[in-house]
């Protein structure tokens, strides 16, 4: 899909371990952000509670975004993501469009087509992966000029509140809410909004649904065809306790031969399991990979009572990131749900020695 042998970050990738972000939402809460500083003046008059949608933060309270970009990359990260996990038109119409089953009525392909048919989510959803992404270029130029160590930025690509794989109508297994197409349309405007902003990489993350990942990837490869410009993609799956994927059950061996034809620059797992339980998993997808592997785990299993909502803390993400190095796994390490800036600079500071998941073949091997 790329070319990888003249980027800087596959140069990196060969010495050391380099650092991913945190939890954009975890470190939101720590702000203690209310439904009023989401709305704003802009959004002050909209009929649904905006609060959950951590993306129009970018939007709304932009300082508060940046600050948050700052911190991670005064803690050691390499890649900084963009604030947009959800920033398609089809997710940010839970946010703006009356649900149908409401008034008797249920979501179709037909009631998606208006989604993406609708100027306001359209307009909408590009001016937040546009916005996210040049915040982020902003802050990620700033500090590596400032440090003389090159950050960049990947545009996030979430899984969407709708699924290619299943059914919501148990008596009707072959329903789909949602078609192949208008998912890739949606995540088309996404991706191109994300290059539009400045983007150094692309990261379709915490695929729960491989079907959806699928249609992404297939956008990503029709826009680099049409712009006439490539970036490299980061592959990021969520898998459950048997090390399938949540949706659409594949195991992890599956979907690495899933999307292996794309020549990511990385393939990985992020958030679902706590890192503890990842292990056996990750081990399995990075000797059957021939691409670097990432690994960014949420800070164990939620806790409702814990400070972040997690259980670990930056010590002990720090102990576990530094086994997976130990074992020889990763060449890219960070944190999902749980993880704010002083657990990423606990891991970036365990990791700053440790020896990368060995890259020992060249581009042209990749993928092969």
């Amino acid at each position: 899909m790329t070319s990888h042998d003249t980027h800087p970050l596959l140069a990196i990738l060969r010495q050391r371990i380099a650092i991913i972000d945190g939890a954009m939402g975890t470190t939101i809460r720590t702000y203690g952000m209310t439904e009023a500083d989401m709305r704003g003046k802009r959004f002050s008059k909209s009929t649904k509670d905006l609060l959950n949608n951590g993306d129009l933060f970018s939007l709304t309270q932009p300082e508060m975004i940046c600050d948050i970009h700052r911190r991670f990359l005064e803690a050691g990260a390499d890649i900084l993501e963009t604030n947009t996990f959800g920033a398609t038109g089809i997710t940010q119409s839970e946010f703006f469009v009356d649900d149908p089953r409401e008034t008797g009525g249920r979501k179709n392909p037909d009631f998606y087509q208006g989604i993406l048919e609708d100027a306001f989510l359209n307009d909408l959803a590009w001016e937040i992966n546009y916005e996210s992404a040049r915040q982020c270029r902003t802050w990620a130029d700033r500090v590596g000029d400032a440090t003389g160590r090159q950050r960049f930025v990947a545009g996030a690509i979430g899984p969407m509140t709708v699924s290619l794989s299943n059914s919501p109508d148990a008596e009707d297994a072959g329903f789909r809410v949602v078609t192949f197409d208008q998912v890739k349309e949606a995540y088309a405007h996404q991706i191109r909004a994300l290059m539009a902003g400045g983007s150094d990489l692309l990261l379709v993350e915490t695929i729960f649904d491989s079907l959806n990942a699928k249609a992404a990837l297939v956008a990503v490869r029709e826009v680099f065809d049409a712009e006439g410009v490539e970036l490299p993609v980061m592959i990021s799956a969520a898998v459950g306790r048997g090390g399938e994927t949540l949706i659409s059950a594949q195991t992890t061996e599956a979907f690495w031969n899933a999307v292996k034809h794309v020549r990511p620059l990385s393939v990985g797992l992020n958030c679902s399991l706590g890192p503890d339980l990842m292990y056996p998993f990750l081990s399995e997808l990075s000797q059957k990979a021939n691409v670097a592997v990432s690994c960014y785990p949420n800070a164990g299993l939620p806790n409702p009572l814990s400070e972040t909502g997690f259980d670990l803390g930056p010590a002990d993400m720090a102990r576990y990131l530094g086994e997976f190095a130990g074992g020889g796994l990763i060449n890219i390490a960070g944190g999902c749900c749980g993880n704010t800036p002083d657990h990423i600079a606990a891991i970036a500071t365990a990791l700053k020695d440790r020896e990368p998941r060995s890259l020992d073949f060249s581009p042209a091997e990749m993928a092969a």
